[in-house]
Order: C-alpha cells, then sequence, then structure tokens
C-alpha cells in the first residue's frame, strides 16, 4: 500500500472524533472531501474502517488494528519534521571560520561580539585547517569565512578585509650567529640580506603564492631560497627551527606561537610587512558572511 501522511491524518481524525463533521472542522476541510478520501483510503486497504449509520460512526476491526501504527507514524513524522526544522535553523545560523592557526591578537572575541550584536542567533563554529590550504577552507567550500594571510590564491574568487598588517620577523636557534649580531644592532634586527644563504623553512608547494611570501621571493633579487624543510603547523615550525632544520620568517602576532624552548624571533629590515585578512567567497552573499566581513572591517579599521 502506497498511503500518504495525509490519509492515516483523515483517518486518525476521524477515528478520535467518531464523527464525520467535527473531524473535517477540526482538519480545515469540507466534510464531503473528507468522506471521499476516506473512501479512497478504504479501497486501497481493500476493507472498510468505519461502520457508518445515521445515528453514529463506529471504528471496524480493520480500523481499530489499524488506529494504533497510524498514531505512531505521525507522531513519529511530526518529530522528523522537529528534527528537520532545528536542523534547517541551525544550518541557517551557523558559521563555520576557518584558520590556519588561531589568529589571536583579540580578533575572535571583537568579531564575535559585533557579529552577536546584529545576529543574536548567530553561531560561529571554528575550523582548524592545515597550512597546506591558504584558503582555510574557503576553496572547497568548508568554511564560510576565513582567517587567511595575503596573498591569496586565485585571489579574484575573494572578498577580504585586512584585520592586521605586521613586520615579518624570522625565527632563530637561540645560539645562532645572526641572533647574537641582531642583539648587537641598535635595533635588534637583521638586513634580509644576511639570510640569503640561510637554510628557510617553507609552506607546502600546495600554498601557492603564500608560499613563496613566506620565503619572501619578491626580495632575493632572483637567488632561490634554499629549502632546510616544509612545515604545515606552528608546532612543525618550532620543532624545525630548534632542531637547526632552517630559520623561519613570520608575523609578529605570530611569534608567542615559536618562540620558546631556545628559539628566539627578530625583526627583519628589507621586506614587506605581513597582511591577515578575514575572507570569503565573491559569491556567497549570505547575511552571517556579509556581516562577519562587516565586522571585520570596522575592527580592521580600528587597528589600523
Amino acid at each position: 500500500m502506497d498511503v500518504h501522511g495525509r490519509d492515516l491524518r483523515y483517518f486518525a481524525a476521524v477515528a478520535e472524533e467518531l464523527n464525520f463533521t467535527r473531524a473535517a472542522e477540526r482538519l480545515f476541510v469540507s466534510q464531503p472531501a473528507l468522506s471521499k478520501q476516506i473512501r479512497m483510503l478504504e479501497k486501497q486497504i481493500g476493507a472498510p474502517l468505519f461502520h457508518r449509520d445515521r445515528r453514529m460512526v463506529r471504528l471496524t476491526a480493520v480500523g481499530e488494528a489499524l488506529l494504533p501504527h497510524a498514531l505512531r507514524t505521525l507522531a513519529a513524522w511530526e518529530a522528523a519534521e522537529a528534527a528537520v526544522e532545528e536542523a534547517r535553523a541551525a544550518e541557517l545560523h551557523t558559521l563555520v571560520i576557518g584558520m590556519s592557526t588561531s589568529p589571536g591578537r583579540g580578533l575572535l572575541p571583537a568579531l564575535r561580539t559585533r557579529l552577536i550584536s546584529r545576529h543574536p542567533r548567530a553561531r560561529p563554529v571554528l575550523r582548524q585547517v592545515n597550512w597546506a590550504d591558504p584558503s582555510a577552507g574557503l576553496a572547497d567550500g568548508s568554511s564560510d569565512v576565513a582567517f587567511v594571510w595575503l596573498p591569496l590564491p586565485d585571489g579574484d574568487r575573494y572578498r577580504y578585509a585586512v584585520v592586521a598588517e605586521e613586520p615579518r620577523l624570522v625565527a632563530l636557534p637561540q645560539g645562532h650567529p645572526l641572533a647574537a649580531r641582531a642583539a648587537a644592532d641598535g635595533e635588534g634586527a637583521v638586513d634580509f640580506a644576511e639570510l640569503l644563504d640561510e637554510p628557510v623553512l617553507a609552506l607546502p608547494s600546495e600554498a601557492g603564492p603564500l608560499r613563496d611570501h613566506w620565503l619572501a621571493l619578491d626580495a632575493r633579487d632572483g637567488i632561490a631560497p634554499r629549502i632546510g624543510g616544509v612545515v604545515g603547523s606552528a608546532e612543525e615550525t618550532y620543532e624545525a627551527v630548534a632542531n637547526g632544520q632552517g630559520v623561519a620568517l613570520l608575523a609578529t602576532g605570530n611569534a608567542p606561537l615559536v618562540v620558546r624552548d631556545g628559539v628566539i624571533a627578530v625583526p627583519v629590515r628589507g621586506i614587506s610587512p605581513s597582511r591577515l585578512a578575514v575572507a570569503a567567497r565573491r559569491d556567497d552573499v549570505r547575511p552571517l558572511v556579509l556581516a562577519y566581513l562587516a565586522a571585520a572591517e570596522k575592527v580592521g579599521a580600528s587597528t589600523s
């Protein structure tokens, strides 16, 4: 039998009211339409569900057998509808925020406060993404917005708001000769030219132009970098620097993720600053996405 939920609702209403007129009023349908639907259901089942006469309506044995199952089916469907609605609401109000490392700098609470003030039901969810994906989940759609370092591959696909612009540092083992030189420098810094012969840690090749940025290719005058190792996280960077595999360029705000137990960071002259941004796909115009970008623009303007 291919019985529809509407058929079961009509049957249950008549069974509970034992009166076609009251059942029709309860269902907001006409009595003739209800009677017709019950007759069609009886035809499908192959047996009458009600005894009808001018004085009363009673369930037949078949109707008695069907009623508890019909009520359970209707209850299960109502629960399913509620679950679906809850899931839809959660999806509508959930904003997945991708990041390769925690952005720090007080950005997450500041942006959350601004987002919630405009969308009180918003539910920001943080998602950690490997450094091999410079879009932090935007490219494959697993993130709605993301904290990213510029430049982004396929930059035309995205809109973004810069939330931090910081000088780049170089992470060194504490006993490295350049560490002593930086300490003797009046500014506590090194020139990038002094790093050209150093083995340097690189992002995975999938990071594209972002890999080039953290190798500072634009400041090397065509001198190819010596890759001392490939790193995919702050922890891997710390371990590689501490073990002498190479030095690593990093943003000032990310230094606390790497600088500890034998690893230091010093400023570098002669290279451009790093830029941290909140980005989203250009074709994503959902209200939560646009609200988060707007919040990022305001936070970025207040820190510039």
